[in-house]
C-alpha cells in the first residue's frame, strides 16, 4: 500500500449510441442522457456521481475527465453543469474509435502532470445500483493500480447471460486485501446459451464489465508495447488540439487516422496472452456484485425498472387490461394495452415501438432500416436540443415548416441567413431581441417579425426567464443545412 494519497481520476466514455433503446435514444441524443427513473440522474449524470461521499485517508477523488464525440458536446456539458460541477475537462472525439484510443486521450491528458495518477475508465451508460459495494471494490482497484497493475472489473453473473462477453478468473492473488483477487485469465466473447449455463455453474466465470482502473503511465506504457500506431496517432491528435473553454478538442485529421480498437482487445487479450513472468500478474480481475446492468436493450430495462403486480412497468399515460410482464412508456398520448403480455411498447412524438421482449436486441434492425431509407427519427427527436435552447417541429407540409423554438436565458442562436427560406417569429412567451439586417430592436409577447429570404438576422433572449416563439417557415427547400453562419457563441460552422 502507498504512503502517499492514492488520486483516483474519474475517466468517463461517453461515445455510444445506444441504438437498441431506440425510440428513445437516438443518433444526437444517446442513451446515456435519458433517465431510466422518472425525475432523476441521467445514466451520465449517475456515473458522474459515483464517487461522490466520503473516501478514506487513503484517497482521493479528482473532477471527472469525460470523452465524447463532438456533436454531443453541449448536452454533455449541459448535463454536467445542472449537477453543479465543473468538470476536469470534456475531451472531444471528432468520430468515435473504440475505448482504447479513447483512454490513451485521457491517459496523455492525466499524464502531463498526474503520471501516477489512477484512471478509473468507466461507460456512461451503465446502471449501478448499489453505489456502496461499487465504491468499496473500487478502493480495493485503486490498491492495486498503484502496483503497477491494469484492473478490471468483472461483474458476478446472476443468470447464464448470452450478451454479454466475459473473463475467466485465474488463481487468487494473495495480496487482495478485504477483496478477492484474480489473475485475468483470458476473456471470452459472448456465449451461446448452453456455454453460458456452464460458465454461470462452474463459478470460474464473470460478465466483463468495460470498466477499468490503471496509472496513467502504466496505460501509456502498455498501449506503446502493444499497439505504438494507436499511441502515435493519439497523440499527435491530442499535441495539436486546441481548448475551448471546457472543452478540449484533439486533432481531427490525426485523431479520424487512428486505428479503431477496444480496450480488451488492443490490450487486455495480448496482456494475458503472453503470460511472461514479468507480467503474469499485470493484469488483474475484481469481482463486483452492486446491482449493475448495462442497459443494452428494452428487456435490460425491465429487469431492473420497478414493476407492478401484474409484472408490468408503466411509465406515462398508460391503460392495462388484462396485460402482463410488459414494458409500457408513453410520452406523449395515451397508450392502451389489451390482452398482451411479454411485449415492448414504447411511444415518442414521432414514433412508436412495439416488440416482444424476446426480441428487444432486434430493435438496432429497425435503426439500420432508418437509416438506409434516408430517414430522420434515428438521428433526432421531434424536440431537437441546441446549446442555446431547442426547437419541436409542430407542423409541416409543402413549401412550409412551424417550429416552436425555446431560447434559454442570456442566450442567442447565430448570426445567419438562409438561401432558400423565409421565416415569421411569434412571441409567445418572454422578450426576443431580434437583429433583422441593419435593424436590432425587441418583441415582447404576442408580438411577431418577417425574415425575408437571404437577410442576416440573429434571435436572443436578453431576459431572465424562457423565451419561446413559434417559427413559420416558407420557401422551397427547409432543410436544417440551408444555414449560412457568420457568428456563433458555441464555435459552430
Amino acid at each position: 500500500m502507498a504512503d502517499a494519497l492514492i488520486s483516483i481520476v474519474p475517466v468517463i466514455l461517453s461515445g455510444g449510441s445506444g441504438t437498441r433503446l431506440w425510440p428513445l435514444s437516438r443518433e444526437f441524443y444517446p442513451k446515456q442522457l435519458l433517465a431510466p427513473y422518472d425525475d432523476e440522474l441521467s445514466l451520465l449524470q449517475s456515473t458522474v456521481a459515483r464517487l461522490d461521499g466520503d473516501w478514506n485517508d487513503e484517497l482521493e477523488v479528482a473532477p471527472p475527465l469525460l470523452i465524447c464525440n463532438e456533436e454531443h458536446r453541449f448536452l454533455v456539458g449541459e448535463q454536467v453543469r445542472q449537477m453543479g460541477r465543473k468538470p476536469d475537462t470534456i475531451i472531444l472525439e471528432p468520430e468515435g474509435r473504440n475505448t482504447a484510443p479513447a483512454a490513451t486521450l485521457a491517459a496523455l491528458h492525466v499524464a502531463c502532470e498526474r503520471p501516477q495518477a489512477s484512471l478509473l475508465i468507466m461507460p456512461a451508460d451503465h446502471l449501478i445500483r448499489d453505489v456502496a459495494a461499487f465504491q468499496e471494490v473500487v478502493c480495493e482497484g485503486a490498491r492495486q493500480a498503484v502496483r503497477g497493475r491494469i484492473v478490471t472489473f468483472g461483474i458476478v453473473p446472476t443468470h447464464a447471460e448470452t450478451g454479454y462477453g466475459y473473463l475467466k478468473k485465474g488463481e487468487v492473488l494473495a495480496d487482495g486485501g478485504a477483496s478477492d483477487l484474480y489473475v485475468l485469465e483470458r476473456f471470452v466473447e459472448k456465449p451461446d446459451l448452453t456455454t453460458a449455463e456452464s460458465y454461470l455453474r462452474s463459478g470460474d466465470y464473470l460478465w466483463n464489465s468495460g470498466i477499468f482502473m490503471m496509472q496513467a503511465e502504466v496505460w501509456l506504457e502498455q498501449i506503446e508495447h502493444f499497439r505504438p500506431d494507436i499511441l502515435a496517432a493519439c497523440k499527435e491528435a491530442y499535441e495539436q488540439g486546441t481548448e475551448d473553454g471546457d472543452f478540449y478538442r484533439v486533432e481531427a485529421k490525426a485523431f479520424n487516422a487512428c486505428p479503431s480498437d477496444s480496450i480488451d482487445y488492443a490490450v487486455m487479450e495480448k496482456l494475458t496472452a503472453s503470460r511472461e513472468e514479468s507480467e503474469c500478474e499485470a493484469a488483474v480481475v475484481l469481482p463486483l456484485a452492486a446491482g449493475w446492468s448495462d442497459i443494452g436493450a428494452w428487456s435490460s430495462l425491465w429487469e431492473v425498472l420497478p414493476r407492478n403486480q401484474a409484472g408490468n412497468i408503466v411509465r406515462g399515460d398508460v391503460l392495462a387490461e388484462n396485460t402482463r410482464d410488459s414494458l409500457l412508456l408513453s410520452e406523449h398520448r395515451l397508450l392502451a394495452a389489451v390482452g398482451v403480455e411479454n411485449i415492448i411498447a414504447v411511444e415518442t412524438a414521432d414514433a412508436v415501438l412495439i416488440a416482444h421482449k424476446d426480441r428487444a436486441q432486434d430493435v438496432k434492425r429497425i435503426v439500420q432500416r432508418l437509416k438506409e431509407s434516408g430517414r430522420s427519427e434515428h438521428q433526432f427527436h421531434r424536440c431537437v436540443h441546441r446549446p442555446w435552447g431547442s426547437y419541436e417541429e409542430v407542423d409541416q407540409g409543402e413549401r412550409f415548416q412551424v417550429k416552436r423554438i425555446t431560447v434559454k436565458p442570456g442566450a442567442s442562436l447565430s448570426l445567419q441567413m438562409h438561401h432558400h427560406r423565409a421565416e415569421h417569429w411569434i412571441v409567445v412567451r418572454g422578450t426576443a431581441r431580434v437583429t433583422k439586417g441593419d435593424e436590432v430592436f425587441l418583441l415582447s409577447e404576442n408580438q411577431s417579425t418577417y425574415i425575408p429570404i437571404g437577410v442576416v438576422h440573429r434571435l436572443e433572449n436578453p431576459g431572465t426567464l424562457p423565451l419561446e416563439i413559434i417559427e413559420v417557415q416558407s420557401g422551397a427547400y427547409l432543410g436544417e443545412d440551408d444555414i449560412v453562419r457568420f457568428e456563433d457563441d458555441y464555435g459552430r460552422k
